[in-house]
């Protein structure tokens, strides 16, 4: 048998999407030699699309906001400001200009497609070697500098050694999946279904292409639809809910483009107002679906690999956290990264999966008090606190790791008796302490 060729370099990226581009840029940026393996071609289809304001912070210290806000035009990258909610005749919105959390309060709406591509050719310009084509098929991260086993499109095989390891490969989860770590989440079973369409909106006085638009189905508040209008006229548009909602419909569980376009727009002609908001729209793209996408694992890092971003847990695309959370990671495991080459001393567990999770854990909070609809009562509430909306409006913005935030502490808690205070017309003022 052959014996493979073995490659080296300083740091091993699986993936080349926002957190991997990041990790590299950042790692670049220190001099050290980096290679992402990526299996797929860029550009390529994603969603996610609705950034939040904290991701420009973490862009910035990539290096990577200038290349962002050069190609905004070119790409019609949609200036946001803000979360509008819809919930039948019930009308909200909260200007992430408002917020309680100091940083920037307005970032993009974007394509993906172009916008992933953008942050890695800046990663490449700062030398990073990005090998498109190319899939791992094998990892060894026993030895002191893991090893992966690589097969690039010409069915060439060989090994690469890294002296540590980032696993930024989103939804594909490689080392989760190689390494036994994956871990029930117990957020329950959703499917999203999803395309970006000519929305067709012309000149309605009560939508505001600078917000995503947060829809509740009426007859199920468990349900809801996302919609991130572009610069350009079209939009990201998705439903998300648990399968038993979907089955209502007549889900079949065929998946054809085909199939789930009859289904989106049978879901969407039930809901009256965003029906007629959507009235002229055109379905010109394959519609797509994701189910049981909410994902955790036993541990985040060890000695020689750490996880970023989607590779290491998933929520739910309610509150747009994935992109912010995949580029904090990146932030937070580059100076430990540095570290460890060194030859220092890392605790990952408490330098970067618990400073990492404490901020997942508030988004966690939120998206569970969605679902069970005590933060809708929040978000409809015509009479919430001028300070409390603040720093309701902080999270939304993606502030999750502002630990200075009075409600972030014991943020479930804290989300439940707000949503009381609103729902009984409660005083307010007694919830606004640390």
């Amino acid at each position: 048998m052959t014996e493979l060729q073995l490659q080296h370099t300083d740091v091993l990226i699986i993936g080349a999407g926002p957190s991997g581009s990041s990790a590299a840029a950042l790692l670049r940026k220190k001099g050290y030699d980096v290679v992402i393996l990526e299996r797929q071609h860029f550009p390529r289809f994603s969603i996610g699309e609705s950034l939040l304001p904290q991701c420009m912070v973490f862009l910035e210290e990539a290096g990577l906001l200038d290349t962002v806000r050069e190609h905004v035009d070119e790409f019609a990258f949609q200036y946001k400001n803000g979360a509008s909610f819809l919930r039948g005749k019930q009308r909200s919105f909260y200007d992430f200009r408002e917020k309680f959390s100091a940083g920037p309060g307005t970032t993009w709406q974007v394509r993906r497609a172009p916008f992933d591509q953008l942050l890695a050719n800046q990663a490449q310009t700062y030398g990073t070697d990005i090998r498109y084509g190319h899939e791992v098929i094998a990892v060894d991260v026993e030895a002191e500098q893991p090893v992966l086993t690589v097969r690039d499109e010409a069915e060439n095989v060989y090994q690469i050694q890294g002296k540590f390891l980032l696993d930024a490969s989103g939804f594909g989860r490689i080392l989760p999946k190689f390494l036994d770590l994956e871990s029930p989440s117990d957020f329950p079973v959703r499917r999203a279904v999803f395309t970006h369409i000519e929305d067709g909106i012309l000149d309605d006085p009560e939508f505001d292409r600078e917000k995503i638009l947060i829809t509740v189905h009426e007859k199920d508040h468990r349900a809801w639809y996302w919609l991130i209008p572009f610069a350009d006229g079209r939009s990201s548009f998705g439903v998300v809910a648990e399968q038993s909602f979907f089955d209502h419909y007549g889900y079949t569980g065929t998946d054809t483009p085909e199939a789930l376009e009859s289904l989106f727009k049978m879901i969407l002609q039930d809901d009256p107002a965003l029906s007629h908001l959507l009235r002229r729209a055109q379905f010109d793209t394959p519609v797509r679906t994701l189910v049981g996408y909410s994902a955790n694992v036993k541990h985040l890092a060890q000695k020689n690999y750490a996880l970023l971003g989607n590779a290491g847990e998933f929520l739910d695309p309610v509150f747009s956290s994935g992109v912010t959370i995949a580029l904090k990671s990146s932030s937070l495991a580059v100076p430990l990264v540095e570290r460890a080459l060194q030859g220092q001393a890392v605790d990952w567990l408490a330098e970067y999966e618990q400073p990492l999770r404490r901020g997942i854990q508030v988004f966690r909070a939120y998206v569970e008090s969605w679902y069970s609809g005590e933060f809708q009562e929040v978000v409809f509430s015509s009479d919430q606190h001028v300070k409390l909306r603040e720093m309701v409006s902080s999270l939304l913005a993606g502030y999750a790791w502002d630990m200075s935030n009075p409600i972030h502490k014991n943020a479930k808690r804290r989300l439940s008796m707000i949503a009381e205070y609103c729902r009984e017309g409660l005083p307010q003022e007694q919830l606004l302490g640390g």
